[in-house]
């Protein structure tokens, strides 16, 4: 019982073997995103096998480009709040750990109320701007609106979720997440028929506030760690610039892949045809599952390193880095083929088409080799932000999400056009130009890794 009671505890990185501390960090944290997933792929499954039929669900993706560039640069926060806990709670700095938190709550309530007020007055120009098509529209507007009115709960868990990965502790979070996913899939199947898209929409809202309540709850409990009075809610220039500071870069990242991904959509609109959108939708979503355990162990090297760092463990940052790697990429040599293999019948879940389900298997074997590649990317970039450098990843996905990138896929499709090569060898391109994104990140990536300039940003104390 007492082994059982320890997942949910607060975990000290800086002792005991690194791969030890890494694995059992990480393997809880890869549920959790898994569950986290789960809330996308639910929405979607029940839509596409409703009686609306894969229109809905290619609102749905349509909708995901728009939602992620509004909620990307407070997901960028919630990584630096993570960070700045992990090197506070390093440091045994109570003080400092409890007016870190404090703030954190206070940005977060800040940034609900702007998406409520501002997110639904831009989501329409956003989604023409994406090239939506009619038959999709007002589906995707109606997802976004609920969304955005119930933005408190998604924000808020994941800014406790970041706090407790900060504090070591990846258990908690995950075990709300799987709780509030089962609420989630019961309230999509009770609400889609007569709601439709914005049904699934309310149903995600609600399961979010749930489990933000209950790592709340979680966070409040943790007595012996810190103590979390009504004056650290209050704002403190040197805590919200150190939180933004290491944040916004992280922030700028998704929203720049997000600006990227419109432009993507646009093109991928561009074809008038549902049926590739609906692809798009499938693909990304099993894509999202391949895609788990690179940033589940992405993030166990972030709290990894600031942990560390904050206890002045320098010395275990290389054997952890090396053992992390090895970690990472040998469950991304073996999770591929079996998503590969399982493909289609994963597929299935959402659309009994089967002309649907072949084109995106065709979609996925294209992308297959980028797994391994990003695996290497996110421990990396992981140990650069544990570090305190969120401006290198920052510049890398500029480089190749929005640089390198849009301007291949946009290419690469017109020179198919212009061969006069058939329609789907121009929807592949599409996704080549991605698998070109990820191993070009790669590349950089273990470049700037090695030149090292990241211990720069190394703090002389926390």
């Amino acid at each position: 019982m007492g082994k059982f009671r320890d997942l949910f505890t607060p975990r000290d990185m800086s002792q005991g073997e690194p791969w030890k501390r890494i694995a059992e960090f990480a393997f809880p944290l890869l549920i959790g995103n898994f569950a986290q997933q789960l809330y996308n792929t639910v929405d979607a499954v029940v839509v596409g096998n409703s009686k609306w039929g894969y229109t809905a669900l290619a609102s749905v993706g349509n909708a995901s480009p728009v939602l992620n560039l509004l909620l990307a640069l407070f997901v960028g926060l919630s990584t630096g709040a993570g960070i700045l806990v992990a090197q506070h709670f390093g440091a045994r700095n109570s003080e400092a750990l409890s007016r870190t938190i404090g703030n954190c709550i206070s940005l977060t309530a800040a940034a609900s109320l702007f998406i409520m007020l501002i997110g639904p007055l831009i989501t329409g120009p956003l989604l023409r701007a994406v090239g939506t098509l009619p038959s999709m529209y007002e589906g995707c507007r109606a997802y976004l609106n609920i969304f955005f009115y119930g933005i408190a709960g998604f924000f808020f868990y994941n800014i406790f979720a970041g706090i407790l990965r900060g504090l070591g502790d990846s258990f908690s979070a995950l075990l709300y997440l799987m709780i509030t996913a089962g609420l989630n899939i019961a309230l999509d199947l009770a609400l889609v028929d007569s709601m439709g898209v914005a049904g699934v929409a309310l149903a995600t809202v609600i399961a979010q506030m749930i489990s933000a309540v209950l790592c709340l709850r979680k966070i409040l409990s943790l007595k012996q760690v810190f103590q979390l009075h009504w004056g650290d809610l209050r704002p403190r220039k040197a805590h919200i610039s150190r939180i933004v500071s290491l944040g916004i870069p992280s922030g700028l990242t998704q929203a720049i892949f997000s600006c990227a991904m419109m432009v993507v959509q646009r093109l991928i609109n561009s074809f008038g045809d549902e049926m590739f959108v609906a692809c798009n939708v499938m693909v990304m979503r099993v894509d999202g599952y391949a895609m788990l355990p690179n940033f589940s162990f992405g993030q166990a090297m972030s709290t990894y390193a600031g942990q560390n760092i904050g206890a002045r463990r320098l010395d275990r940052l290389k054997d952890g880095t090396r053992q992390g790697l090895l970690m990472s990429v040998g469950t991304a040599l073996v999770l591929t083929p079996a998503v590969l293999l399982a493909g289609p019948a994963l597929m299935r879940l959402f659309t009994p088409e089967q002309a649907l389900i072949d084109l995106s298997m065709q979609m996925m074997f294209i992308l297959a080799a980028g797994y391994i590649a990003m695996s290497v990317t996110q421990v990396l970039q992981g140990v650069m932000r544990g570090a305190g450098d969120t401006v290198t990843p920052m510049w890398i996905s500029l480089c190749t999400a929005v640089i390198f990138r849009v301007p291949l896929a946009y290419s690469l499709v017109a020179w198919a056009r212009n061969a006069g090569a058939e329609l789907l060898t121009q929807e592949k391109m599409v996704f080549a130009s991605l698998l070109s994104n990820w191993i070009l990140g790669m590349l950089i990536t273990i470049l700037l890794f090695k030149l090292g300039r990241w211990k720069r940003k190394i703090p002389a104390s926390v």
